[in-house]
């Protein structure tokens, strides 16, 4: 089948639109990744500009345009421009076009014709408008439709979700680029030896994957081409089989008596600290994390268990209040919860759900994130052995598709998740359509404010550690530093020395403190994200021990060195998007005041810290600090067991995981009123 490429909108007034997801820099990126492979492999290329001419004799501007007054894309000005990486060559074909359609003409369609093209690859800007458009004209006129998912973008992030499962059941198929265009590698062909993980669990039987079915293939972090197993992707048949099971299983786990229930949260943590070593070390091999945060990371579920039971047990054992007729308030279970889980904290997060769920007397279908798929098949085993009825949990495994599938099945009473921005949004969506509730956590770009006054050296340490332990991959990470200008240059010069003591490397080497990232493709998107950072004008630094071991560790796995990036650009991309990785970002600020606008200029609301002395500013900061988790004295990263674990803003939607957050969401209030209640107990 003859293929092309359809580059549509990138240009710099679209690509310079406020909220665009993701963000100019990523989207660029990956555009002219697949421009340049396409290129190579002589696939024809298209571009579709919206152009305006201001002198024409009639005003074509799209009507919306025309009534607000704007001037977008008038040829000859920047805005019309596209990026030096995605100019056309000699030979590609430029559709100008004044609405959202790039077939509106007729000219590509017959271009395309001309080549024999069957099937259109669609990149651009944005995904809810004119890539919307463009993939039903195709549709309409006989061509097959497939997007790159991770090359196109969107200023209406909700909007364009929506465009994508709209589009996706009915003429388009939205993959990564690099599905499109890069051949398979030998690692995901050979090593038939690998393990196959079942591709569900339901009501305590292993479910085997139909012929045909597509698969994962995860790699070892820390080996390059290893392939540690293959997942099944879950389809339809699983996802209703898991969702039914749930649902008929929810009405007598809602009335098992209160004992069996904290009895069973005991046992699971009786079970979890008799395992705690072989779980810790299957998350350095799986994940990568260092084993010296993959114990402490089994201690926190272990706490996450022990807190929940205790929070629980006297809110249950209190009972219901006695009718009346003024009415009483009781909670109720929600019914079949929907758990979406991460794969970089693949054991605290998922018992931080299941327990509760559980202990308030729901039933629960598991999708835990493909990485983290093999540590979820002993996290159920455990919980079976504690004694779950093997119907009140069950476990998909699989990918984005599987988790819209379950969130969008009818048996579904509520979700929780944790997560991307991106999927945070998909299940907002969902939610909303449904009218179903939903607790999501969305990751952080989590600042902590230096001041001079405090201990610079205690500061550095902590923050060392904080931003570069597992390799930045977690929710809590610090990502950001905002300094007092006079002594910025100071503590850079400190920080880069804390950098250097950490040891970098084998993650199963307990004095390991930054491990290897998840995989190549989390390597090659970070390391984009820096190298945009500084040819923006950033300034990067390494630790000097960590940039001579960075090759070899690079070869070895998917290492990549931590990085700290000066950036006086409070608008960059590396200062608004969370990184996800080993970087961290240094803002020096002039004044108290600047340091608090830095701190909150960013779209995200997870944790912020605060090193400083002084009372006055002590207070200010947790008086303005526009964040759900607030920290004096040390880093973003790590939490407590006990207290709800809160994002603002984008960080966040619906109640709190844990502490108080467990009952809010797990449970929803009732008001019963009886008219004759009190007639009735003299009667008795």
């Amino acid at each position: 089948m003859s293929r092309a490429l359809l580059l549509i909108d990138l240009q710099e007034d679209y690509l310079g639109a406020a909220g665009l997801a993701p963000a100019r820099g990523e989207v660029v990126a990956r555009a002219a990744w697949l421009l340049e492979r396409c290129r190579a492999a002589g696939v024809p290329v298209a571009h579709a500009w919206t152009t305006v001419d201001r002198d024409a004799a009639s005003d074509q501007r799209m009507g919306h345009w025309r009534r607000d007054g704007v001037w977008r894309c008038v040829a000859g000005t920047p805005g019309h421009a596209t990026p030096a990486a995605l100019r056309p060559a000699p030979g590609e074909h430029v559709v100008h076009k004044a609405h959202f359609s790039a077939f509106a003409d007729g000219t590509l369609a017959a271009w395309l014709r001309e080549r024999g093209v069957a099937e259109l690859w669609l990149a651009g800007v944005h995904t809810h408008a004119c890539i919307r458009a463009a993939a039903l004209d195709a549709d309409r006129l006989g061509f097959a439709v497939r997007v790159a998912a991770d090359a196109v973008a969107s200023d209406q992030p909700l909007h364009a979700d929506e465009t994508r499962r709209y589009l996706t059941k009915r003429c388009a198929a939205f993959v990564p680029a690099a599905a499109l265009v890069a051949p398979r590698r030998a690692s995901e062909l050979e090593t038939p030896a690998a393990e196959r993980l079942p591709v569900a669990v339901i009501r305590g039987v292993e479910w085997s994957a139909d012929d045909g079915a597509a698969t994962l293939a995860h790699e070892s972090p820390a080996a390059r081409g290893r392939v540690l197993w293959r997942v099944p992707v879950a389809g339809a048949r699983e996802v209703a089989a898991a969702a039914e099971a749930a649902r008929d299983a929810a009405p007598a786990w809602r009335a098992s008596a209160l004992g069996e229930r904290l009895a069973l949260a005991d046992r699971v943590a009786e079970l979890l600290a008799r395992q705690h070593e072989s779980l810790a070390r299957r998350m350095a091999v799986e994940i990568g994390k260092p084993l010296a945060d993959a114990r402490f990371e089994v201690e926190f579920a272990l706490a996450l268990v022990r807190a929940a039971r205790d929070r629980a047990a006297p809110l249950l054992a209190s009972g219901e209040q006695a009718p009346s007729r003024d009415g009483v308030e009781r909670r109720r279970p929600l019914g079949a919860v929907a758990l979406i889980t991460p794969w970089n904290v693949p054991l605290a997060i998922p018992l931080g759900k299941l327990v509760p769920a559980l202990l308030y007397g729901n039933t629960v279908v598991w999708k835990p994130a493909p990485a983290g798929s093999g540590i979820a098949l002993d996290v159920l085993r455990l919980l079976h052995e504690a004694g779950v009825p093997t119907d009140a949990v069950s476990l998909l495994c699989g990918d984005h598709a599987t988790a819209e599938a379950l969130m969008s099945h009818p048996a579904i009473d509520a979700v929780s998740l944790t997560g991307s921005s991106a999927v945070g949004t998909c299940a907002q969506a969902i939610a909303a359509a449904r009218r179903i509730p939903l607790q999501a956590e969305l990751g952080g770009n989590n600042a902590a404010i230096v001041w001079s006054d405090c201990d610079l050296d205690d500061a550095a340490a902590k923050l060392a550690a904080g931003a570069f332990g597992s390799a930045g991959q977690r929710c809590t990470a610090n990502r950001r530093v905002v300094v007092d200008a006079r002594c910025a240059d100071d503590f850079v010069a400190r920080l880069v020395a804390a950098t250097d003591a950490l040891a970098w490397g084998d993650p199963l080497d307990p004095a390991t403190r930054v491990g290897p990232l998840v995989s190549a493709a989390a390597c090659e998107r970070v390391d984009g994200v820096v190298e945009r950072a500084a040819a923006g004008g950033a300034r990067v630094r390494t630790a000097p021990s960590h940039a001579l071991r960075a090759r070899d560790l690079e070869r070895a796995g998917a290492y990549l060195p931590p990085r700290i990036v000066l950036c006086d650009d409070a608008d960059a991309e590396i200062v608004q998007e969370e990184t996800f990785g080993p970087v961290l970002v240094v803002q020096p600020a002039a004044s108290f005041d600047d340091a608090l606008v830095l701190l909150n200029g960013v779209p995200q609301g997870l944790v912020a810290a605060l090193f400083c002395d002084a009372d006055e500013h002590r207070t200010r900061f947790l008086d303005e600090a526009r964040a759900g988790i607030l920290k004096v004295g040390s880093a973003t990263a790590g939490v407590g067991a006990v207290t709800p674990f809160s994002g603002w803003k984008a960080s966040g939607v619906g109640p709190a995981e844990h502490g108080s957050g467990d009952p809010e969401f797990y449970t929803r209030p009732q008001a019963v009123y009886v008219e004759d209640a009190p007639a009735r107990r003299a009667a008795d």
